[in-house]
């Protein structure tokens, strides 16, 4: 894909709406921004990247992955010379959703099977590599990501077709608020969230900590979201129970125990992790970029001050208000709905 300049994004198609208020003075510093860096400059110097073989079994692909500490890798199909997809959590999840009947039922689907051959169950989601070049603008990637609903977008050289970097929400958020903080800050980041309304606030899917973990794979897969609020008997969010989460999974070998409560699953993640990252509707915009990009999150619940959940704000909402608004692209992808 040949990068497109600012005059090309406006002229192909991608201002899909053209109503509203006007723009503030400097509203688009942020996409302009986006505009003039490309991919390779978000690429960090060293950094970690997985590539499995087609032929690999998906039970040591998932394995691969706890123990290198990512979350996706590409896939490489050697009849075909090319890389063909990538295998992530969502996969794993997939899996497990629909093949586990009982602690007593061996899982055969990830036991024996093979990465082509769980390509080939869900073919019609996984025909194609979404991917980008070094040279195509940030602009692009976070429409790209928005657009296409995905969480990964591999950054592969057109000439040597090596897979350079794997692009996040989370990586591109974090480039613009270290290098962000040389440009004018626009007016609206003094505004609460409250007022922005940029996030998810209505049909918010959380779980009971009396939940079973298959309940959570459930919501997941039929609600599309990538995290889940727990919560008490009083409504109050207690915990959060993300997509990675599930990689504990595999990590413990306990996904044929997929009976166990919320509350024992949370208790038992192997990793340390942190209490629930909130946000309040008093805070500004800039108060909640600065903590959601400081504690390398995907997202803060949005509370009252008893804790009840009143919403979800996402980094792929925050890049949705920060560069696509302003280009009056209106892609909604939040995957947190």
């Amino acid at each position: 894909m040949e990068p497109l300049t600012e005059e090309q994004f406006m002229d192909e198609g991608l201002t899909m709406k053209n109503t509203g208020p006007p723009l503030e003075p400097g509203a688009d510093v942020y996409m302009r921004f986006m505009l003039s860096h490309c991919c390779y400059d978000a690429i960090p110097t060293s950094s970690k990247l997985v590539i499995f073989d087609t032929t690999l079994q998906v039970k040591k692909a998932f394995f691969a992955l706890v123990a290198n500490g990512v979350r996706a890798a590409p896939l490489w199909d050697s009849k075909l010379q090319s890389f063909v997809g990538m295998l992530t959590i969502t996969d794993f999840i997939n899996i497990l959703h629909r093949y586990y009947k009982s602690p007593m039922v061996q899982i055969y689907e990830l036991e024996e099977h093979k990465i082509e051959t769980w390509r080939e169950v869900f073919l019609q989601c996984s025909n194609s590599l979404i991917s980008i070049t070094p040279e195509a603008s940030l602009f692009e990637a976070i429409y790209s990501l928005l657009k296409n609903k995905i969480h990964r977008l591999p950054v592969i050289d057109p000439e040597s077709g090596n897979v350079l970097h794997i692009l996040t929400h989370k990586r591109i958020l974090k480039f613009l608020h270290i290098f962000g903080s040389m440009i004018p800050k626009p007016q609206y980041l003094q505004k609460r969230i409250e007022e922005v309304e940029i996030g998810t606030f209505t049909q918010i899917a959380t779980i009971q900590e009396t939940a079973t973990v298959h309940d959570a794979l459930s919501i997941f897969v039929e609600r599309r979201v990538s995290a889940l609020p727990v919560v008490n008997e009083q409504g109050k969010v207690v915990a959060l129970y993300s997509r990675f989460d599930v990689i504990n999974l595999a990590a413990q070998k306990t996904y044929n125990n997929l009976n166990m409560t919320m509350r024992d699953a949370i208790t038992s993640r192997s990793c340390c992790m942190e209490g629930v990252l909130k946000c309040y509707p008093y805070e500004t915009l800039e108060t909640i970029i600065d903590r959601i990009a400081k504690a390398e999150v995907h997202r803060l619940v949005l509370v009252d001050r008893e804790d009840i959940v009143r919403g979800i704000v996402s980094l792929s909402d925050l890049l949705q208000a920060l560069v696509l608004t302003p280009a009056e692209i209106t892609e909604r992808a939040s995957s947190e709905a």
